[in-house]
């Protein structure tokens, strides 16, 4: 680089100056090398040394320069945005302010302009008042008085007979009317959106559970009863219990009580043998008790944002054991738990080092046999995935498939869609790029958000205000043992599959080429749980409207995501529906297929069990474990090594 400069007062002599003996400025050239060779003027005895001219030894740079130069570049400022909104996020639980203040404003910017909704909403007000204080003024002297509104069927938040004595009724009844009046205040606004109204519903209510009666300790009069008898012991037990359930939030300790159940001692106890190993998963093979199983082995894939061994609890309840115990050979995949060094693990990751190396590990294992495969939640999605994929290619490996609480259309995703909004996926997303994973904490508290009034208030009240703990059973302590979800992964099945429902389009990808699941003619057994909040089961019902399997059999089992699933024979209060649809019988809507199938008692499982019976082709003897002459050796036992990562 050569800069070019005008020196009127400290120029070099010229050898033959201009006539006149008059000195003119020369335009010199002052490159490094110049600048090298140019020796230091020496001053005479008694004066100044000479100064270096500045402008020959430093270019000058314009102001033009200056303002075309950025000091920030465009990587640097998606970096600082990315960080200050994974900060954010952490203190919102994942929830995004900014989307909610759109929600609320698209919700009270439509509302202004309704004043007919305003008019009924005021009217139901003013209704609603006049009714309690009828109610106030005749269950003072009435007990038996009807009451103006009772809970919904789950809310069991008033069922204390305490509830039911003056003035507790008359608080929880205004309460309940409030609740009540609210709702329909939020909801059919026109011309809100369909997110927005849910997102502005779901809030509320979270609002107004905080503020519930019941989780306050002068307005229960069940806390209030208890406080009374016993002196106040129960404050003091309460207190120690938050003391302690903090101190172990702080320190990331698992909740108390899971130290009775203990991975390989208490739960995933089955006997069995880690037969393959990958960066991925581990796949285990399970010991067989019979002597003879069915020709056609079982593969199953859990959800990998929790452990595997939901399928395999304590004796008494895992699903495994069962199947094993009923002649079945069972392969299990184990996650790993990743960490930041597996932010970019991909779906497609996940499909082809989970789903289709299992495959090649259990053809060489059971060679020639085609396999019954079992997918739970996220596990049954990557399992669609797949078996779209291998129909696609002619791959006809797959003997069945049996999805538990999968969804594989998500346009209704219920409550889960105010997680989805594209503030709130992007919010999601920072905080996942920070550190390289969805952090555990992160996920259990959006879900439990879903459902606050149970796993949130309910708990406070019992634990912290009456000092009772409750016992934690196999199903909890499992809970209690998240896993971490690597970045790439969760952001494509939030944005793919959530927010664009690729696979419901026929949008969804694999090598370049979309699949659909309409490609899939092997039998499906699909299960769905009533009281669902993160599946719900219409949405799981949606399987009819993608499936052209030769047969579909649907179970709509009582209990939530995972008790729905859970449910092993002899549990008491258990019950579930089924029917079949095959191939060529016309497609009936959710709500005519609940009232029309008949519900039956007890648990699905043996229903389920004799399908497969009845998919497989006979009965042979069980294979060894592991097939090491084709590289597959044992590497040790069940339930491996990835299940005790944290």
């Amino acid at each position: 680089m050569t800069t070019e400069s005008r020196h009127p007062k400290h120029k070099p002599a010229a050898k033959n100056p201009p006539s006149g003996g008059m000195s003119v400025p020369v335009m010199v050239r002052v490159t490094k090398e110049t600048k090298e060779r140019t020796p230091t003027a020496a001053a005479a005895p008694g004066e100044r040394p000479l100064a270096t001219p500045r402008a020959a030894s430093r270019p000058v740079v314009s102001a033009q320069a200056l303002l075309g130069r950025s000091l920030i570049n465009p990587e640097m400022a998606e970096e600082m945005d990315r960080r200050a909104r994974a900060n954010l996020a952490r203190l919102t639980m994942g929830l995004s302010p900014i989307s909610i203040a759109m929600d609320y404003f698209d919700w009270l910017a439509h509302l202004a302009v309704s004043p007919g909704k305003k008019a009924r909403m005021t009217e139901k007000a003013l209704r609603k008042a006049a009714r309690l204080g009828i109610y106030a003024g005749e269950s003072l002297w009435n007990s038996n008085t009807p009451h103006c509104i009772e809970p919904l069927p789950q809310d069991k938040r008033f069922s204390h007979e305490a509830w039911e004595h003056w003035p507790y009724n008359v608080i929880y009844q205004a309460f309940l009317l409030n609740q009540q009046w609210w709702h329909n205040a939020t909801s059919g606004v026109r011309g809100v959106s369909k997110h927005n109204e849910q997102a502005v519903t779901f809030i509320t209510r979270q609002l107004l559970d905080l503020w519930s009666p019941s989780n306050n300790p002068f307005l229960n009069p069940e806390v209030a009863r208890t406080t009374f008898n016993e002196g106040g012991a129960n404050l003091m037990r309460g207190l120690m219990n938050l003391l302690d359930d903090t101190k172990r939030a702080v320190q990331g300790e698992k909740p108390v009580g899971t130290e009775a159940y203990q991975v390989g001692r208490d739960l995933a106890v089955t006997p069995g043998k880690v037969v393959y190993r990958n960066r991925i998963m581990e796949l285990i093979q399970y010991t067989p008790t019979t002597d003879s199983v069915c020709r056609e082995p079982v593969l199953m894939l859990s959800a990998w944002m929790m452990k595997y061994y939901i399928l395999d609890l304590s004796p008494h309840d895992s699903m495994v054991k069962h199947l094993v115990d009923l002649g079945h050979t069972v392969f299990v995949v184990s996650w790993v738990n990743p960490g930041p060094e597996d932010r970019d693990l991909a779906m497609d990751d996940y499909r082809t080092l989970g789903v289709m190396a299992a495959l090649d590990a259990i053809g060489a294992i059971v060679p020639s046999e085609k396999v019954h495969t079992v997918g739970y939640c996220l596990g049954g999605i990557l399992l669609t995935i797949a078996a779209a994929t291998m129909a696609r290619e002619g791959d006809e490996r797959l003997a069945s498939i049996t999805l538990f609480t999968t969804m594989t259309d998500f346009t209704d995703v219920g409550e889960l869609s105010v997680f989805m909004g594209p503030s709130a996926i992007a919010l999601l997303e920072d905080m996942m790029w920070d550190r390289g994973y969805l952090e555990p904490a992160q996920a259990s508290g959006g879900f439990q958000l879903l459902k606050s009034r149970d796993l949130v208030w309910s708990k406070m009240v019992r634990e912290y205000l009456l000092g009772q703990r409750a016992p934690l059973f196999d199903l909890m302590a499992w809970n209690a043992d998240t896993t971490r979800m690597p970045y790439q992964q969760h952001a494509e099945l939030i944005r793919r599959l959530y927010r664009d429902n690729e696979l419901a389009q026929g949008h969804y990808e694999v090598n370049g080429q979309p699949i659909v699941l309409s490609d899939i003619h092997v039998p499906v057994f699909a299960v769905a749980a009533e009281r669902d909040h993160i599946a719900p089961w219409r949405s799981v019902y949606h399987l009819h409207l993608q499936s052209d399997a030769c047969e579909l059999t649907f179970v709509l089992a009582s209990g939530g995501h995972n008790v729905g699933v859970i449910s092993e024979p002899g549990h008491p209060r258990r019950s579930y529906q089924i029917a079949t649809r095959k191939e060529g019988d016309h497609y009936i809507g959710p709500a005519l297929w609940q009232a029309r199938t008949p519900t039956e008692g007890g648990s699905w499982w043996p229903a389920w069990e004799d399908w497969l019976s009845r998919n497989s082709t006979g009965r042979v003897a069980p294979p060894a474990a592991g097939a090491p002459d084709r590289g597959y050796p044992v590497l040790g036992d069940a339930p491996g090594t990835y299940v005790y990562q944290h």
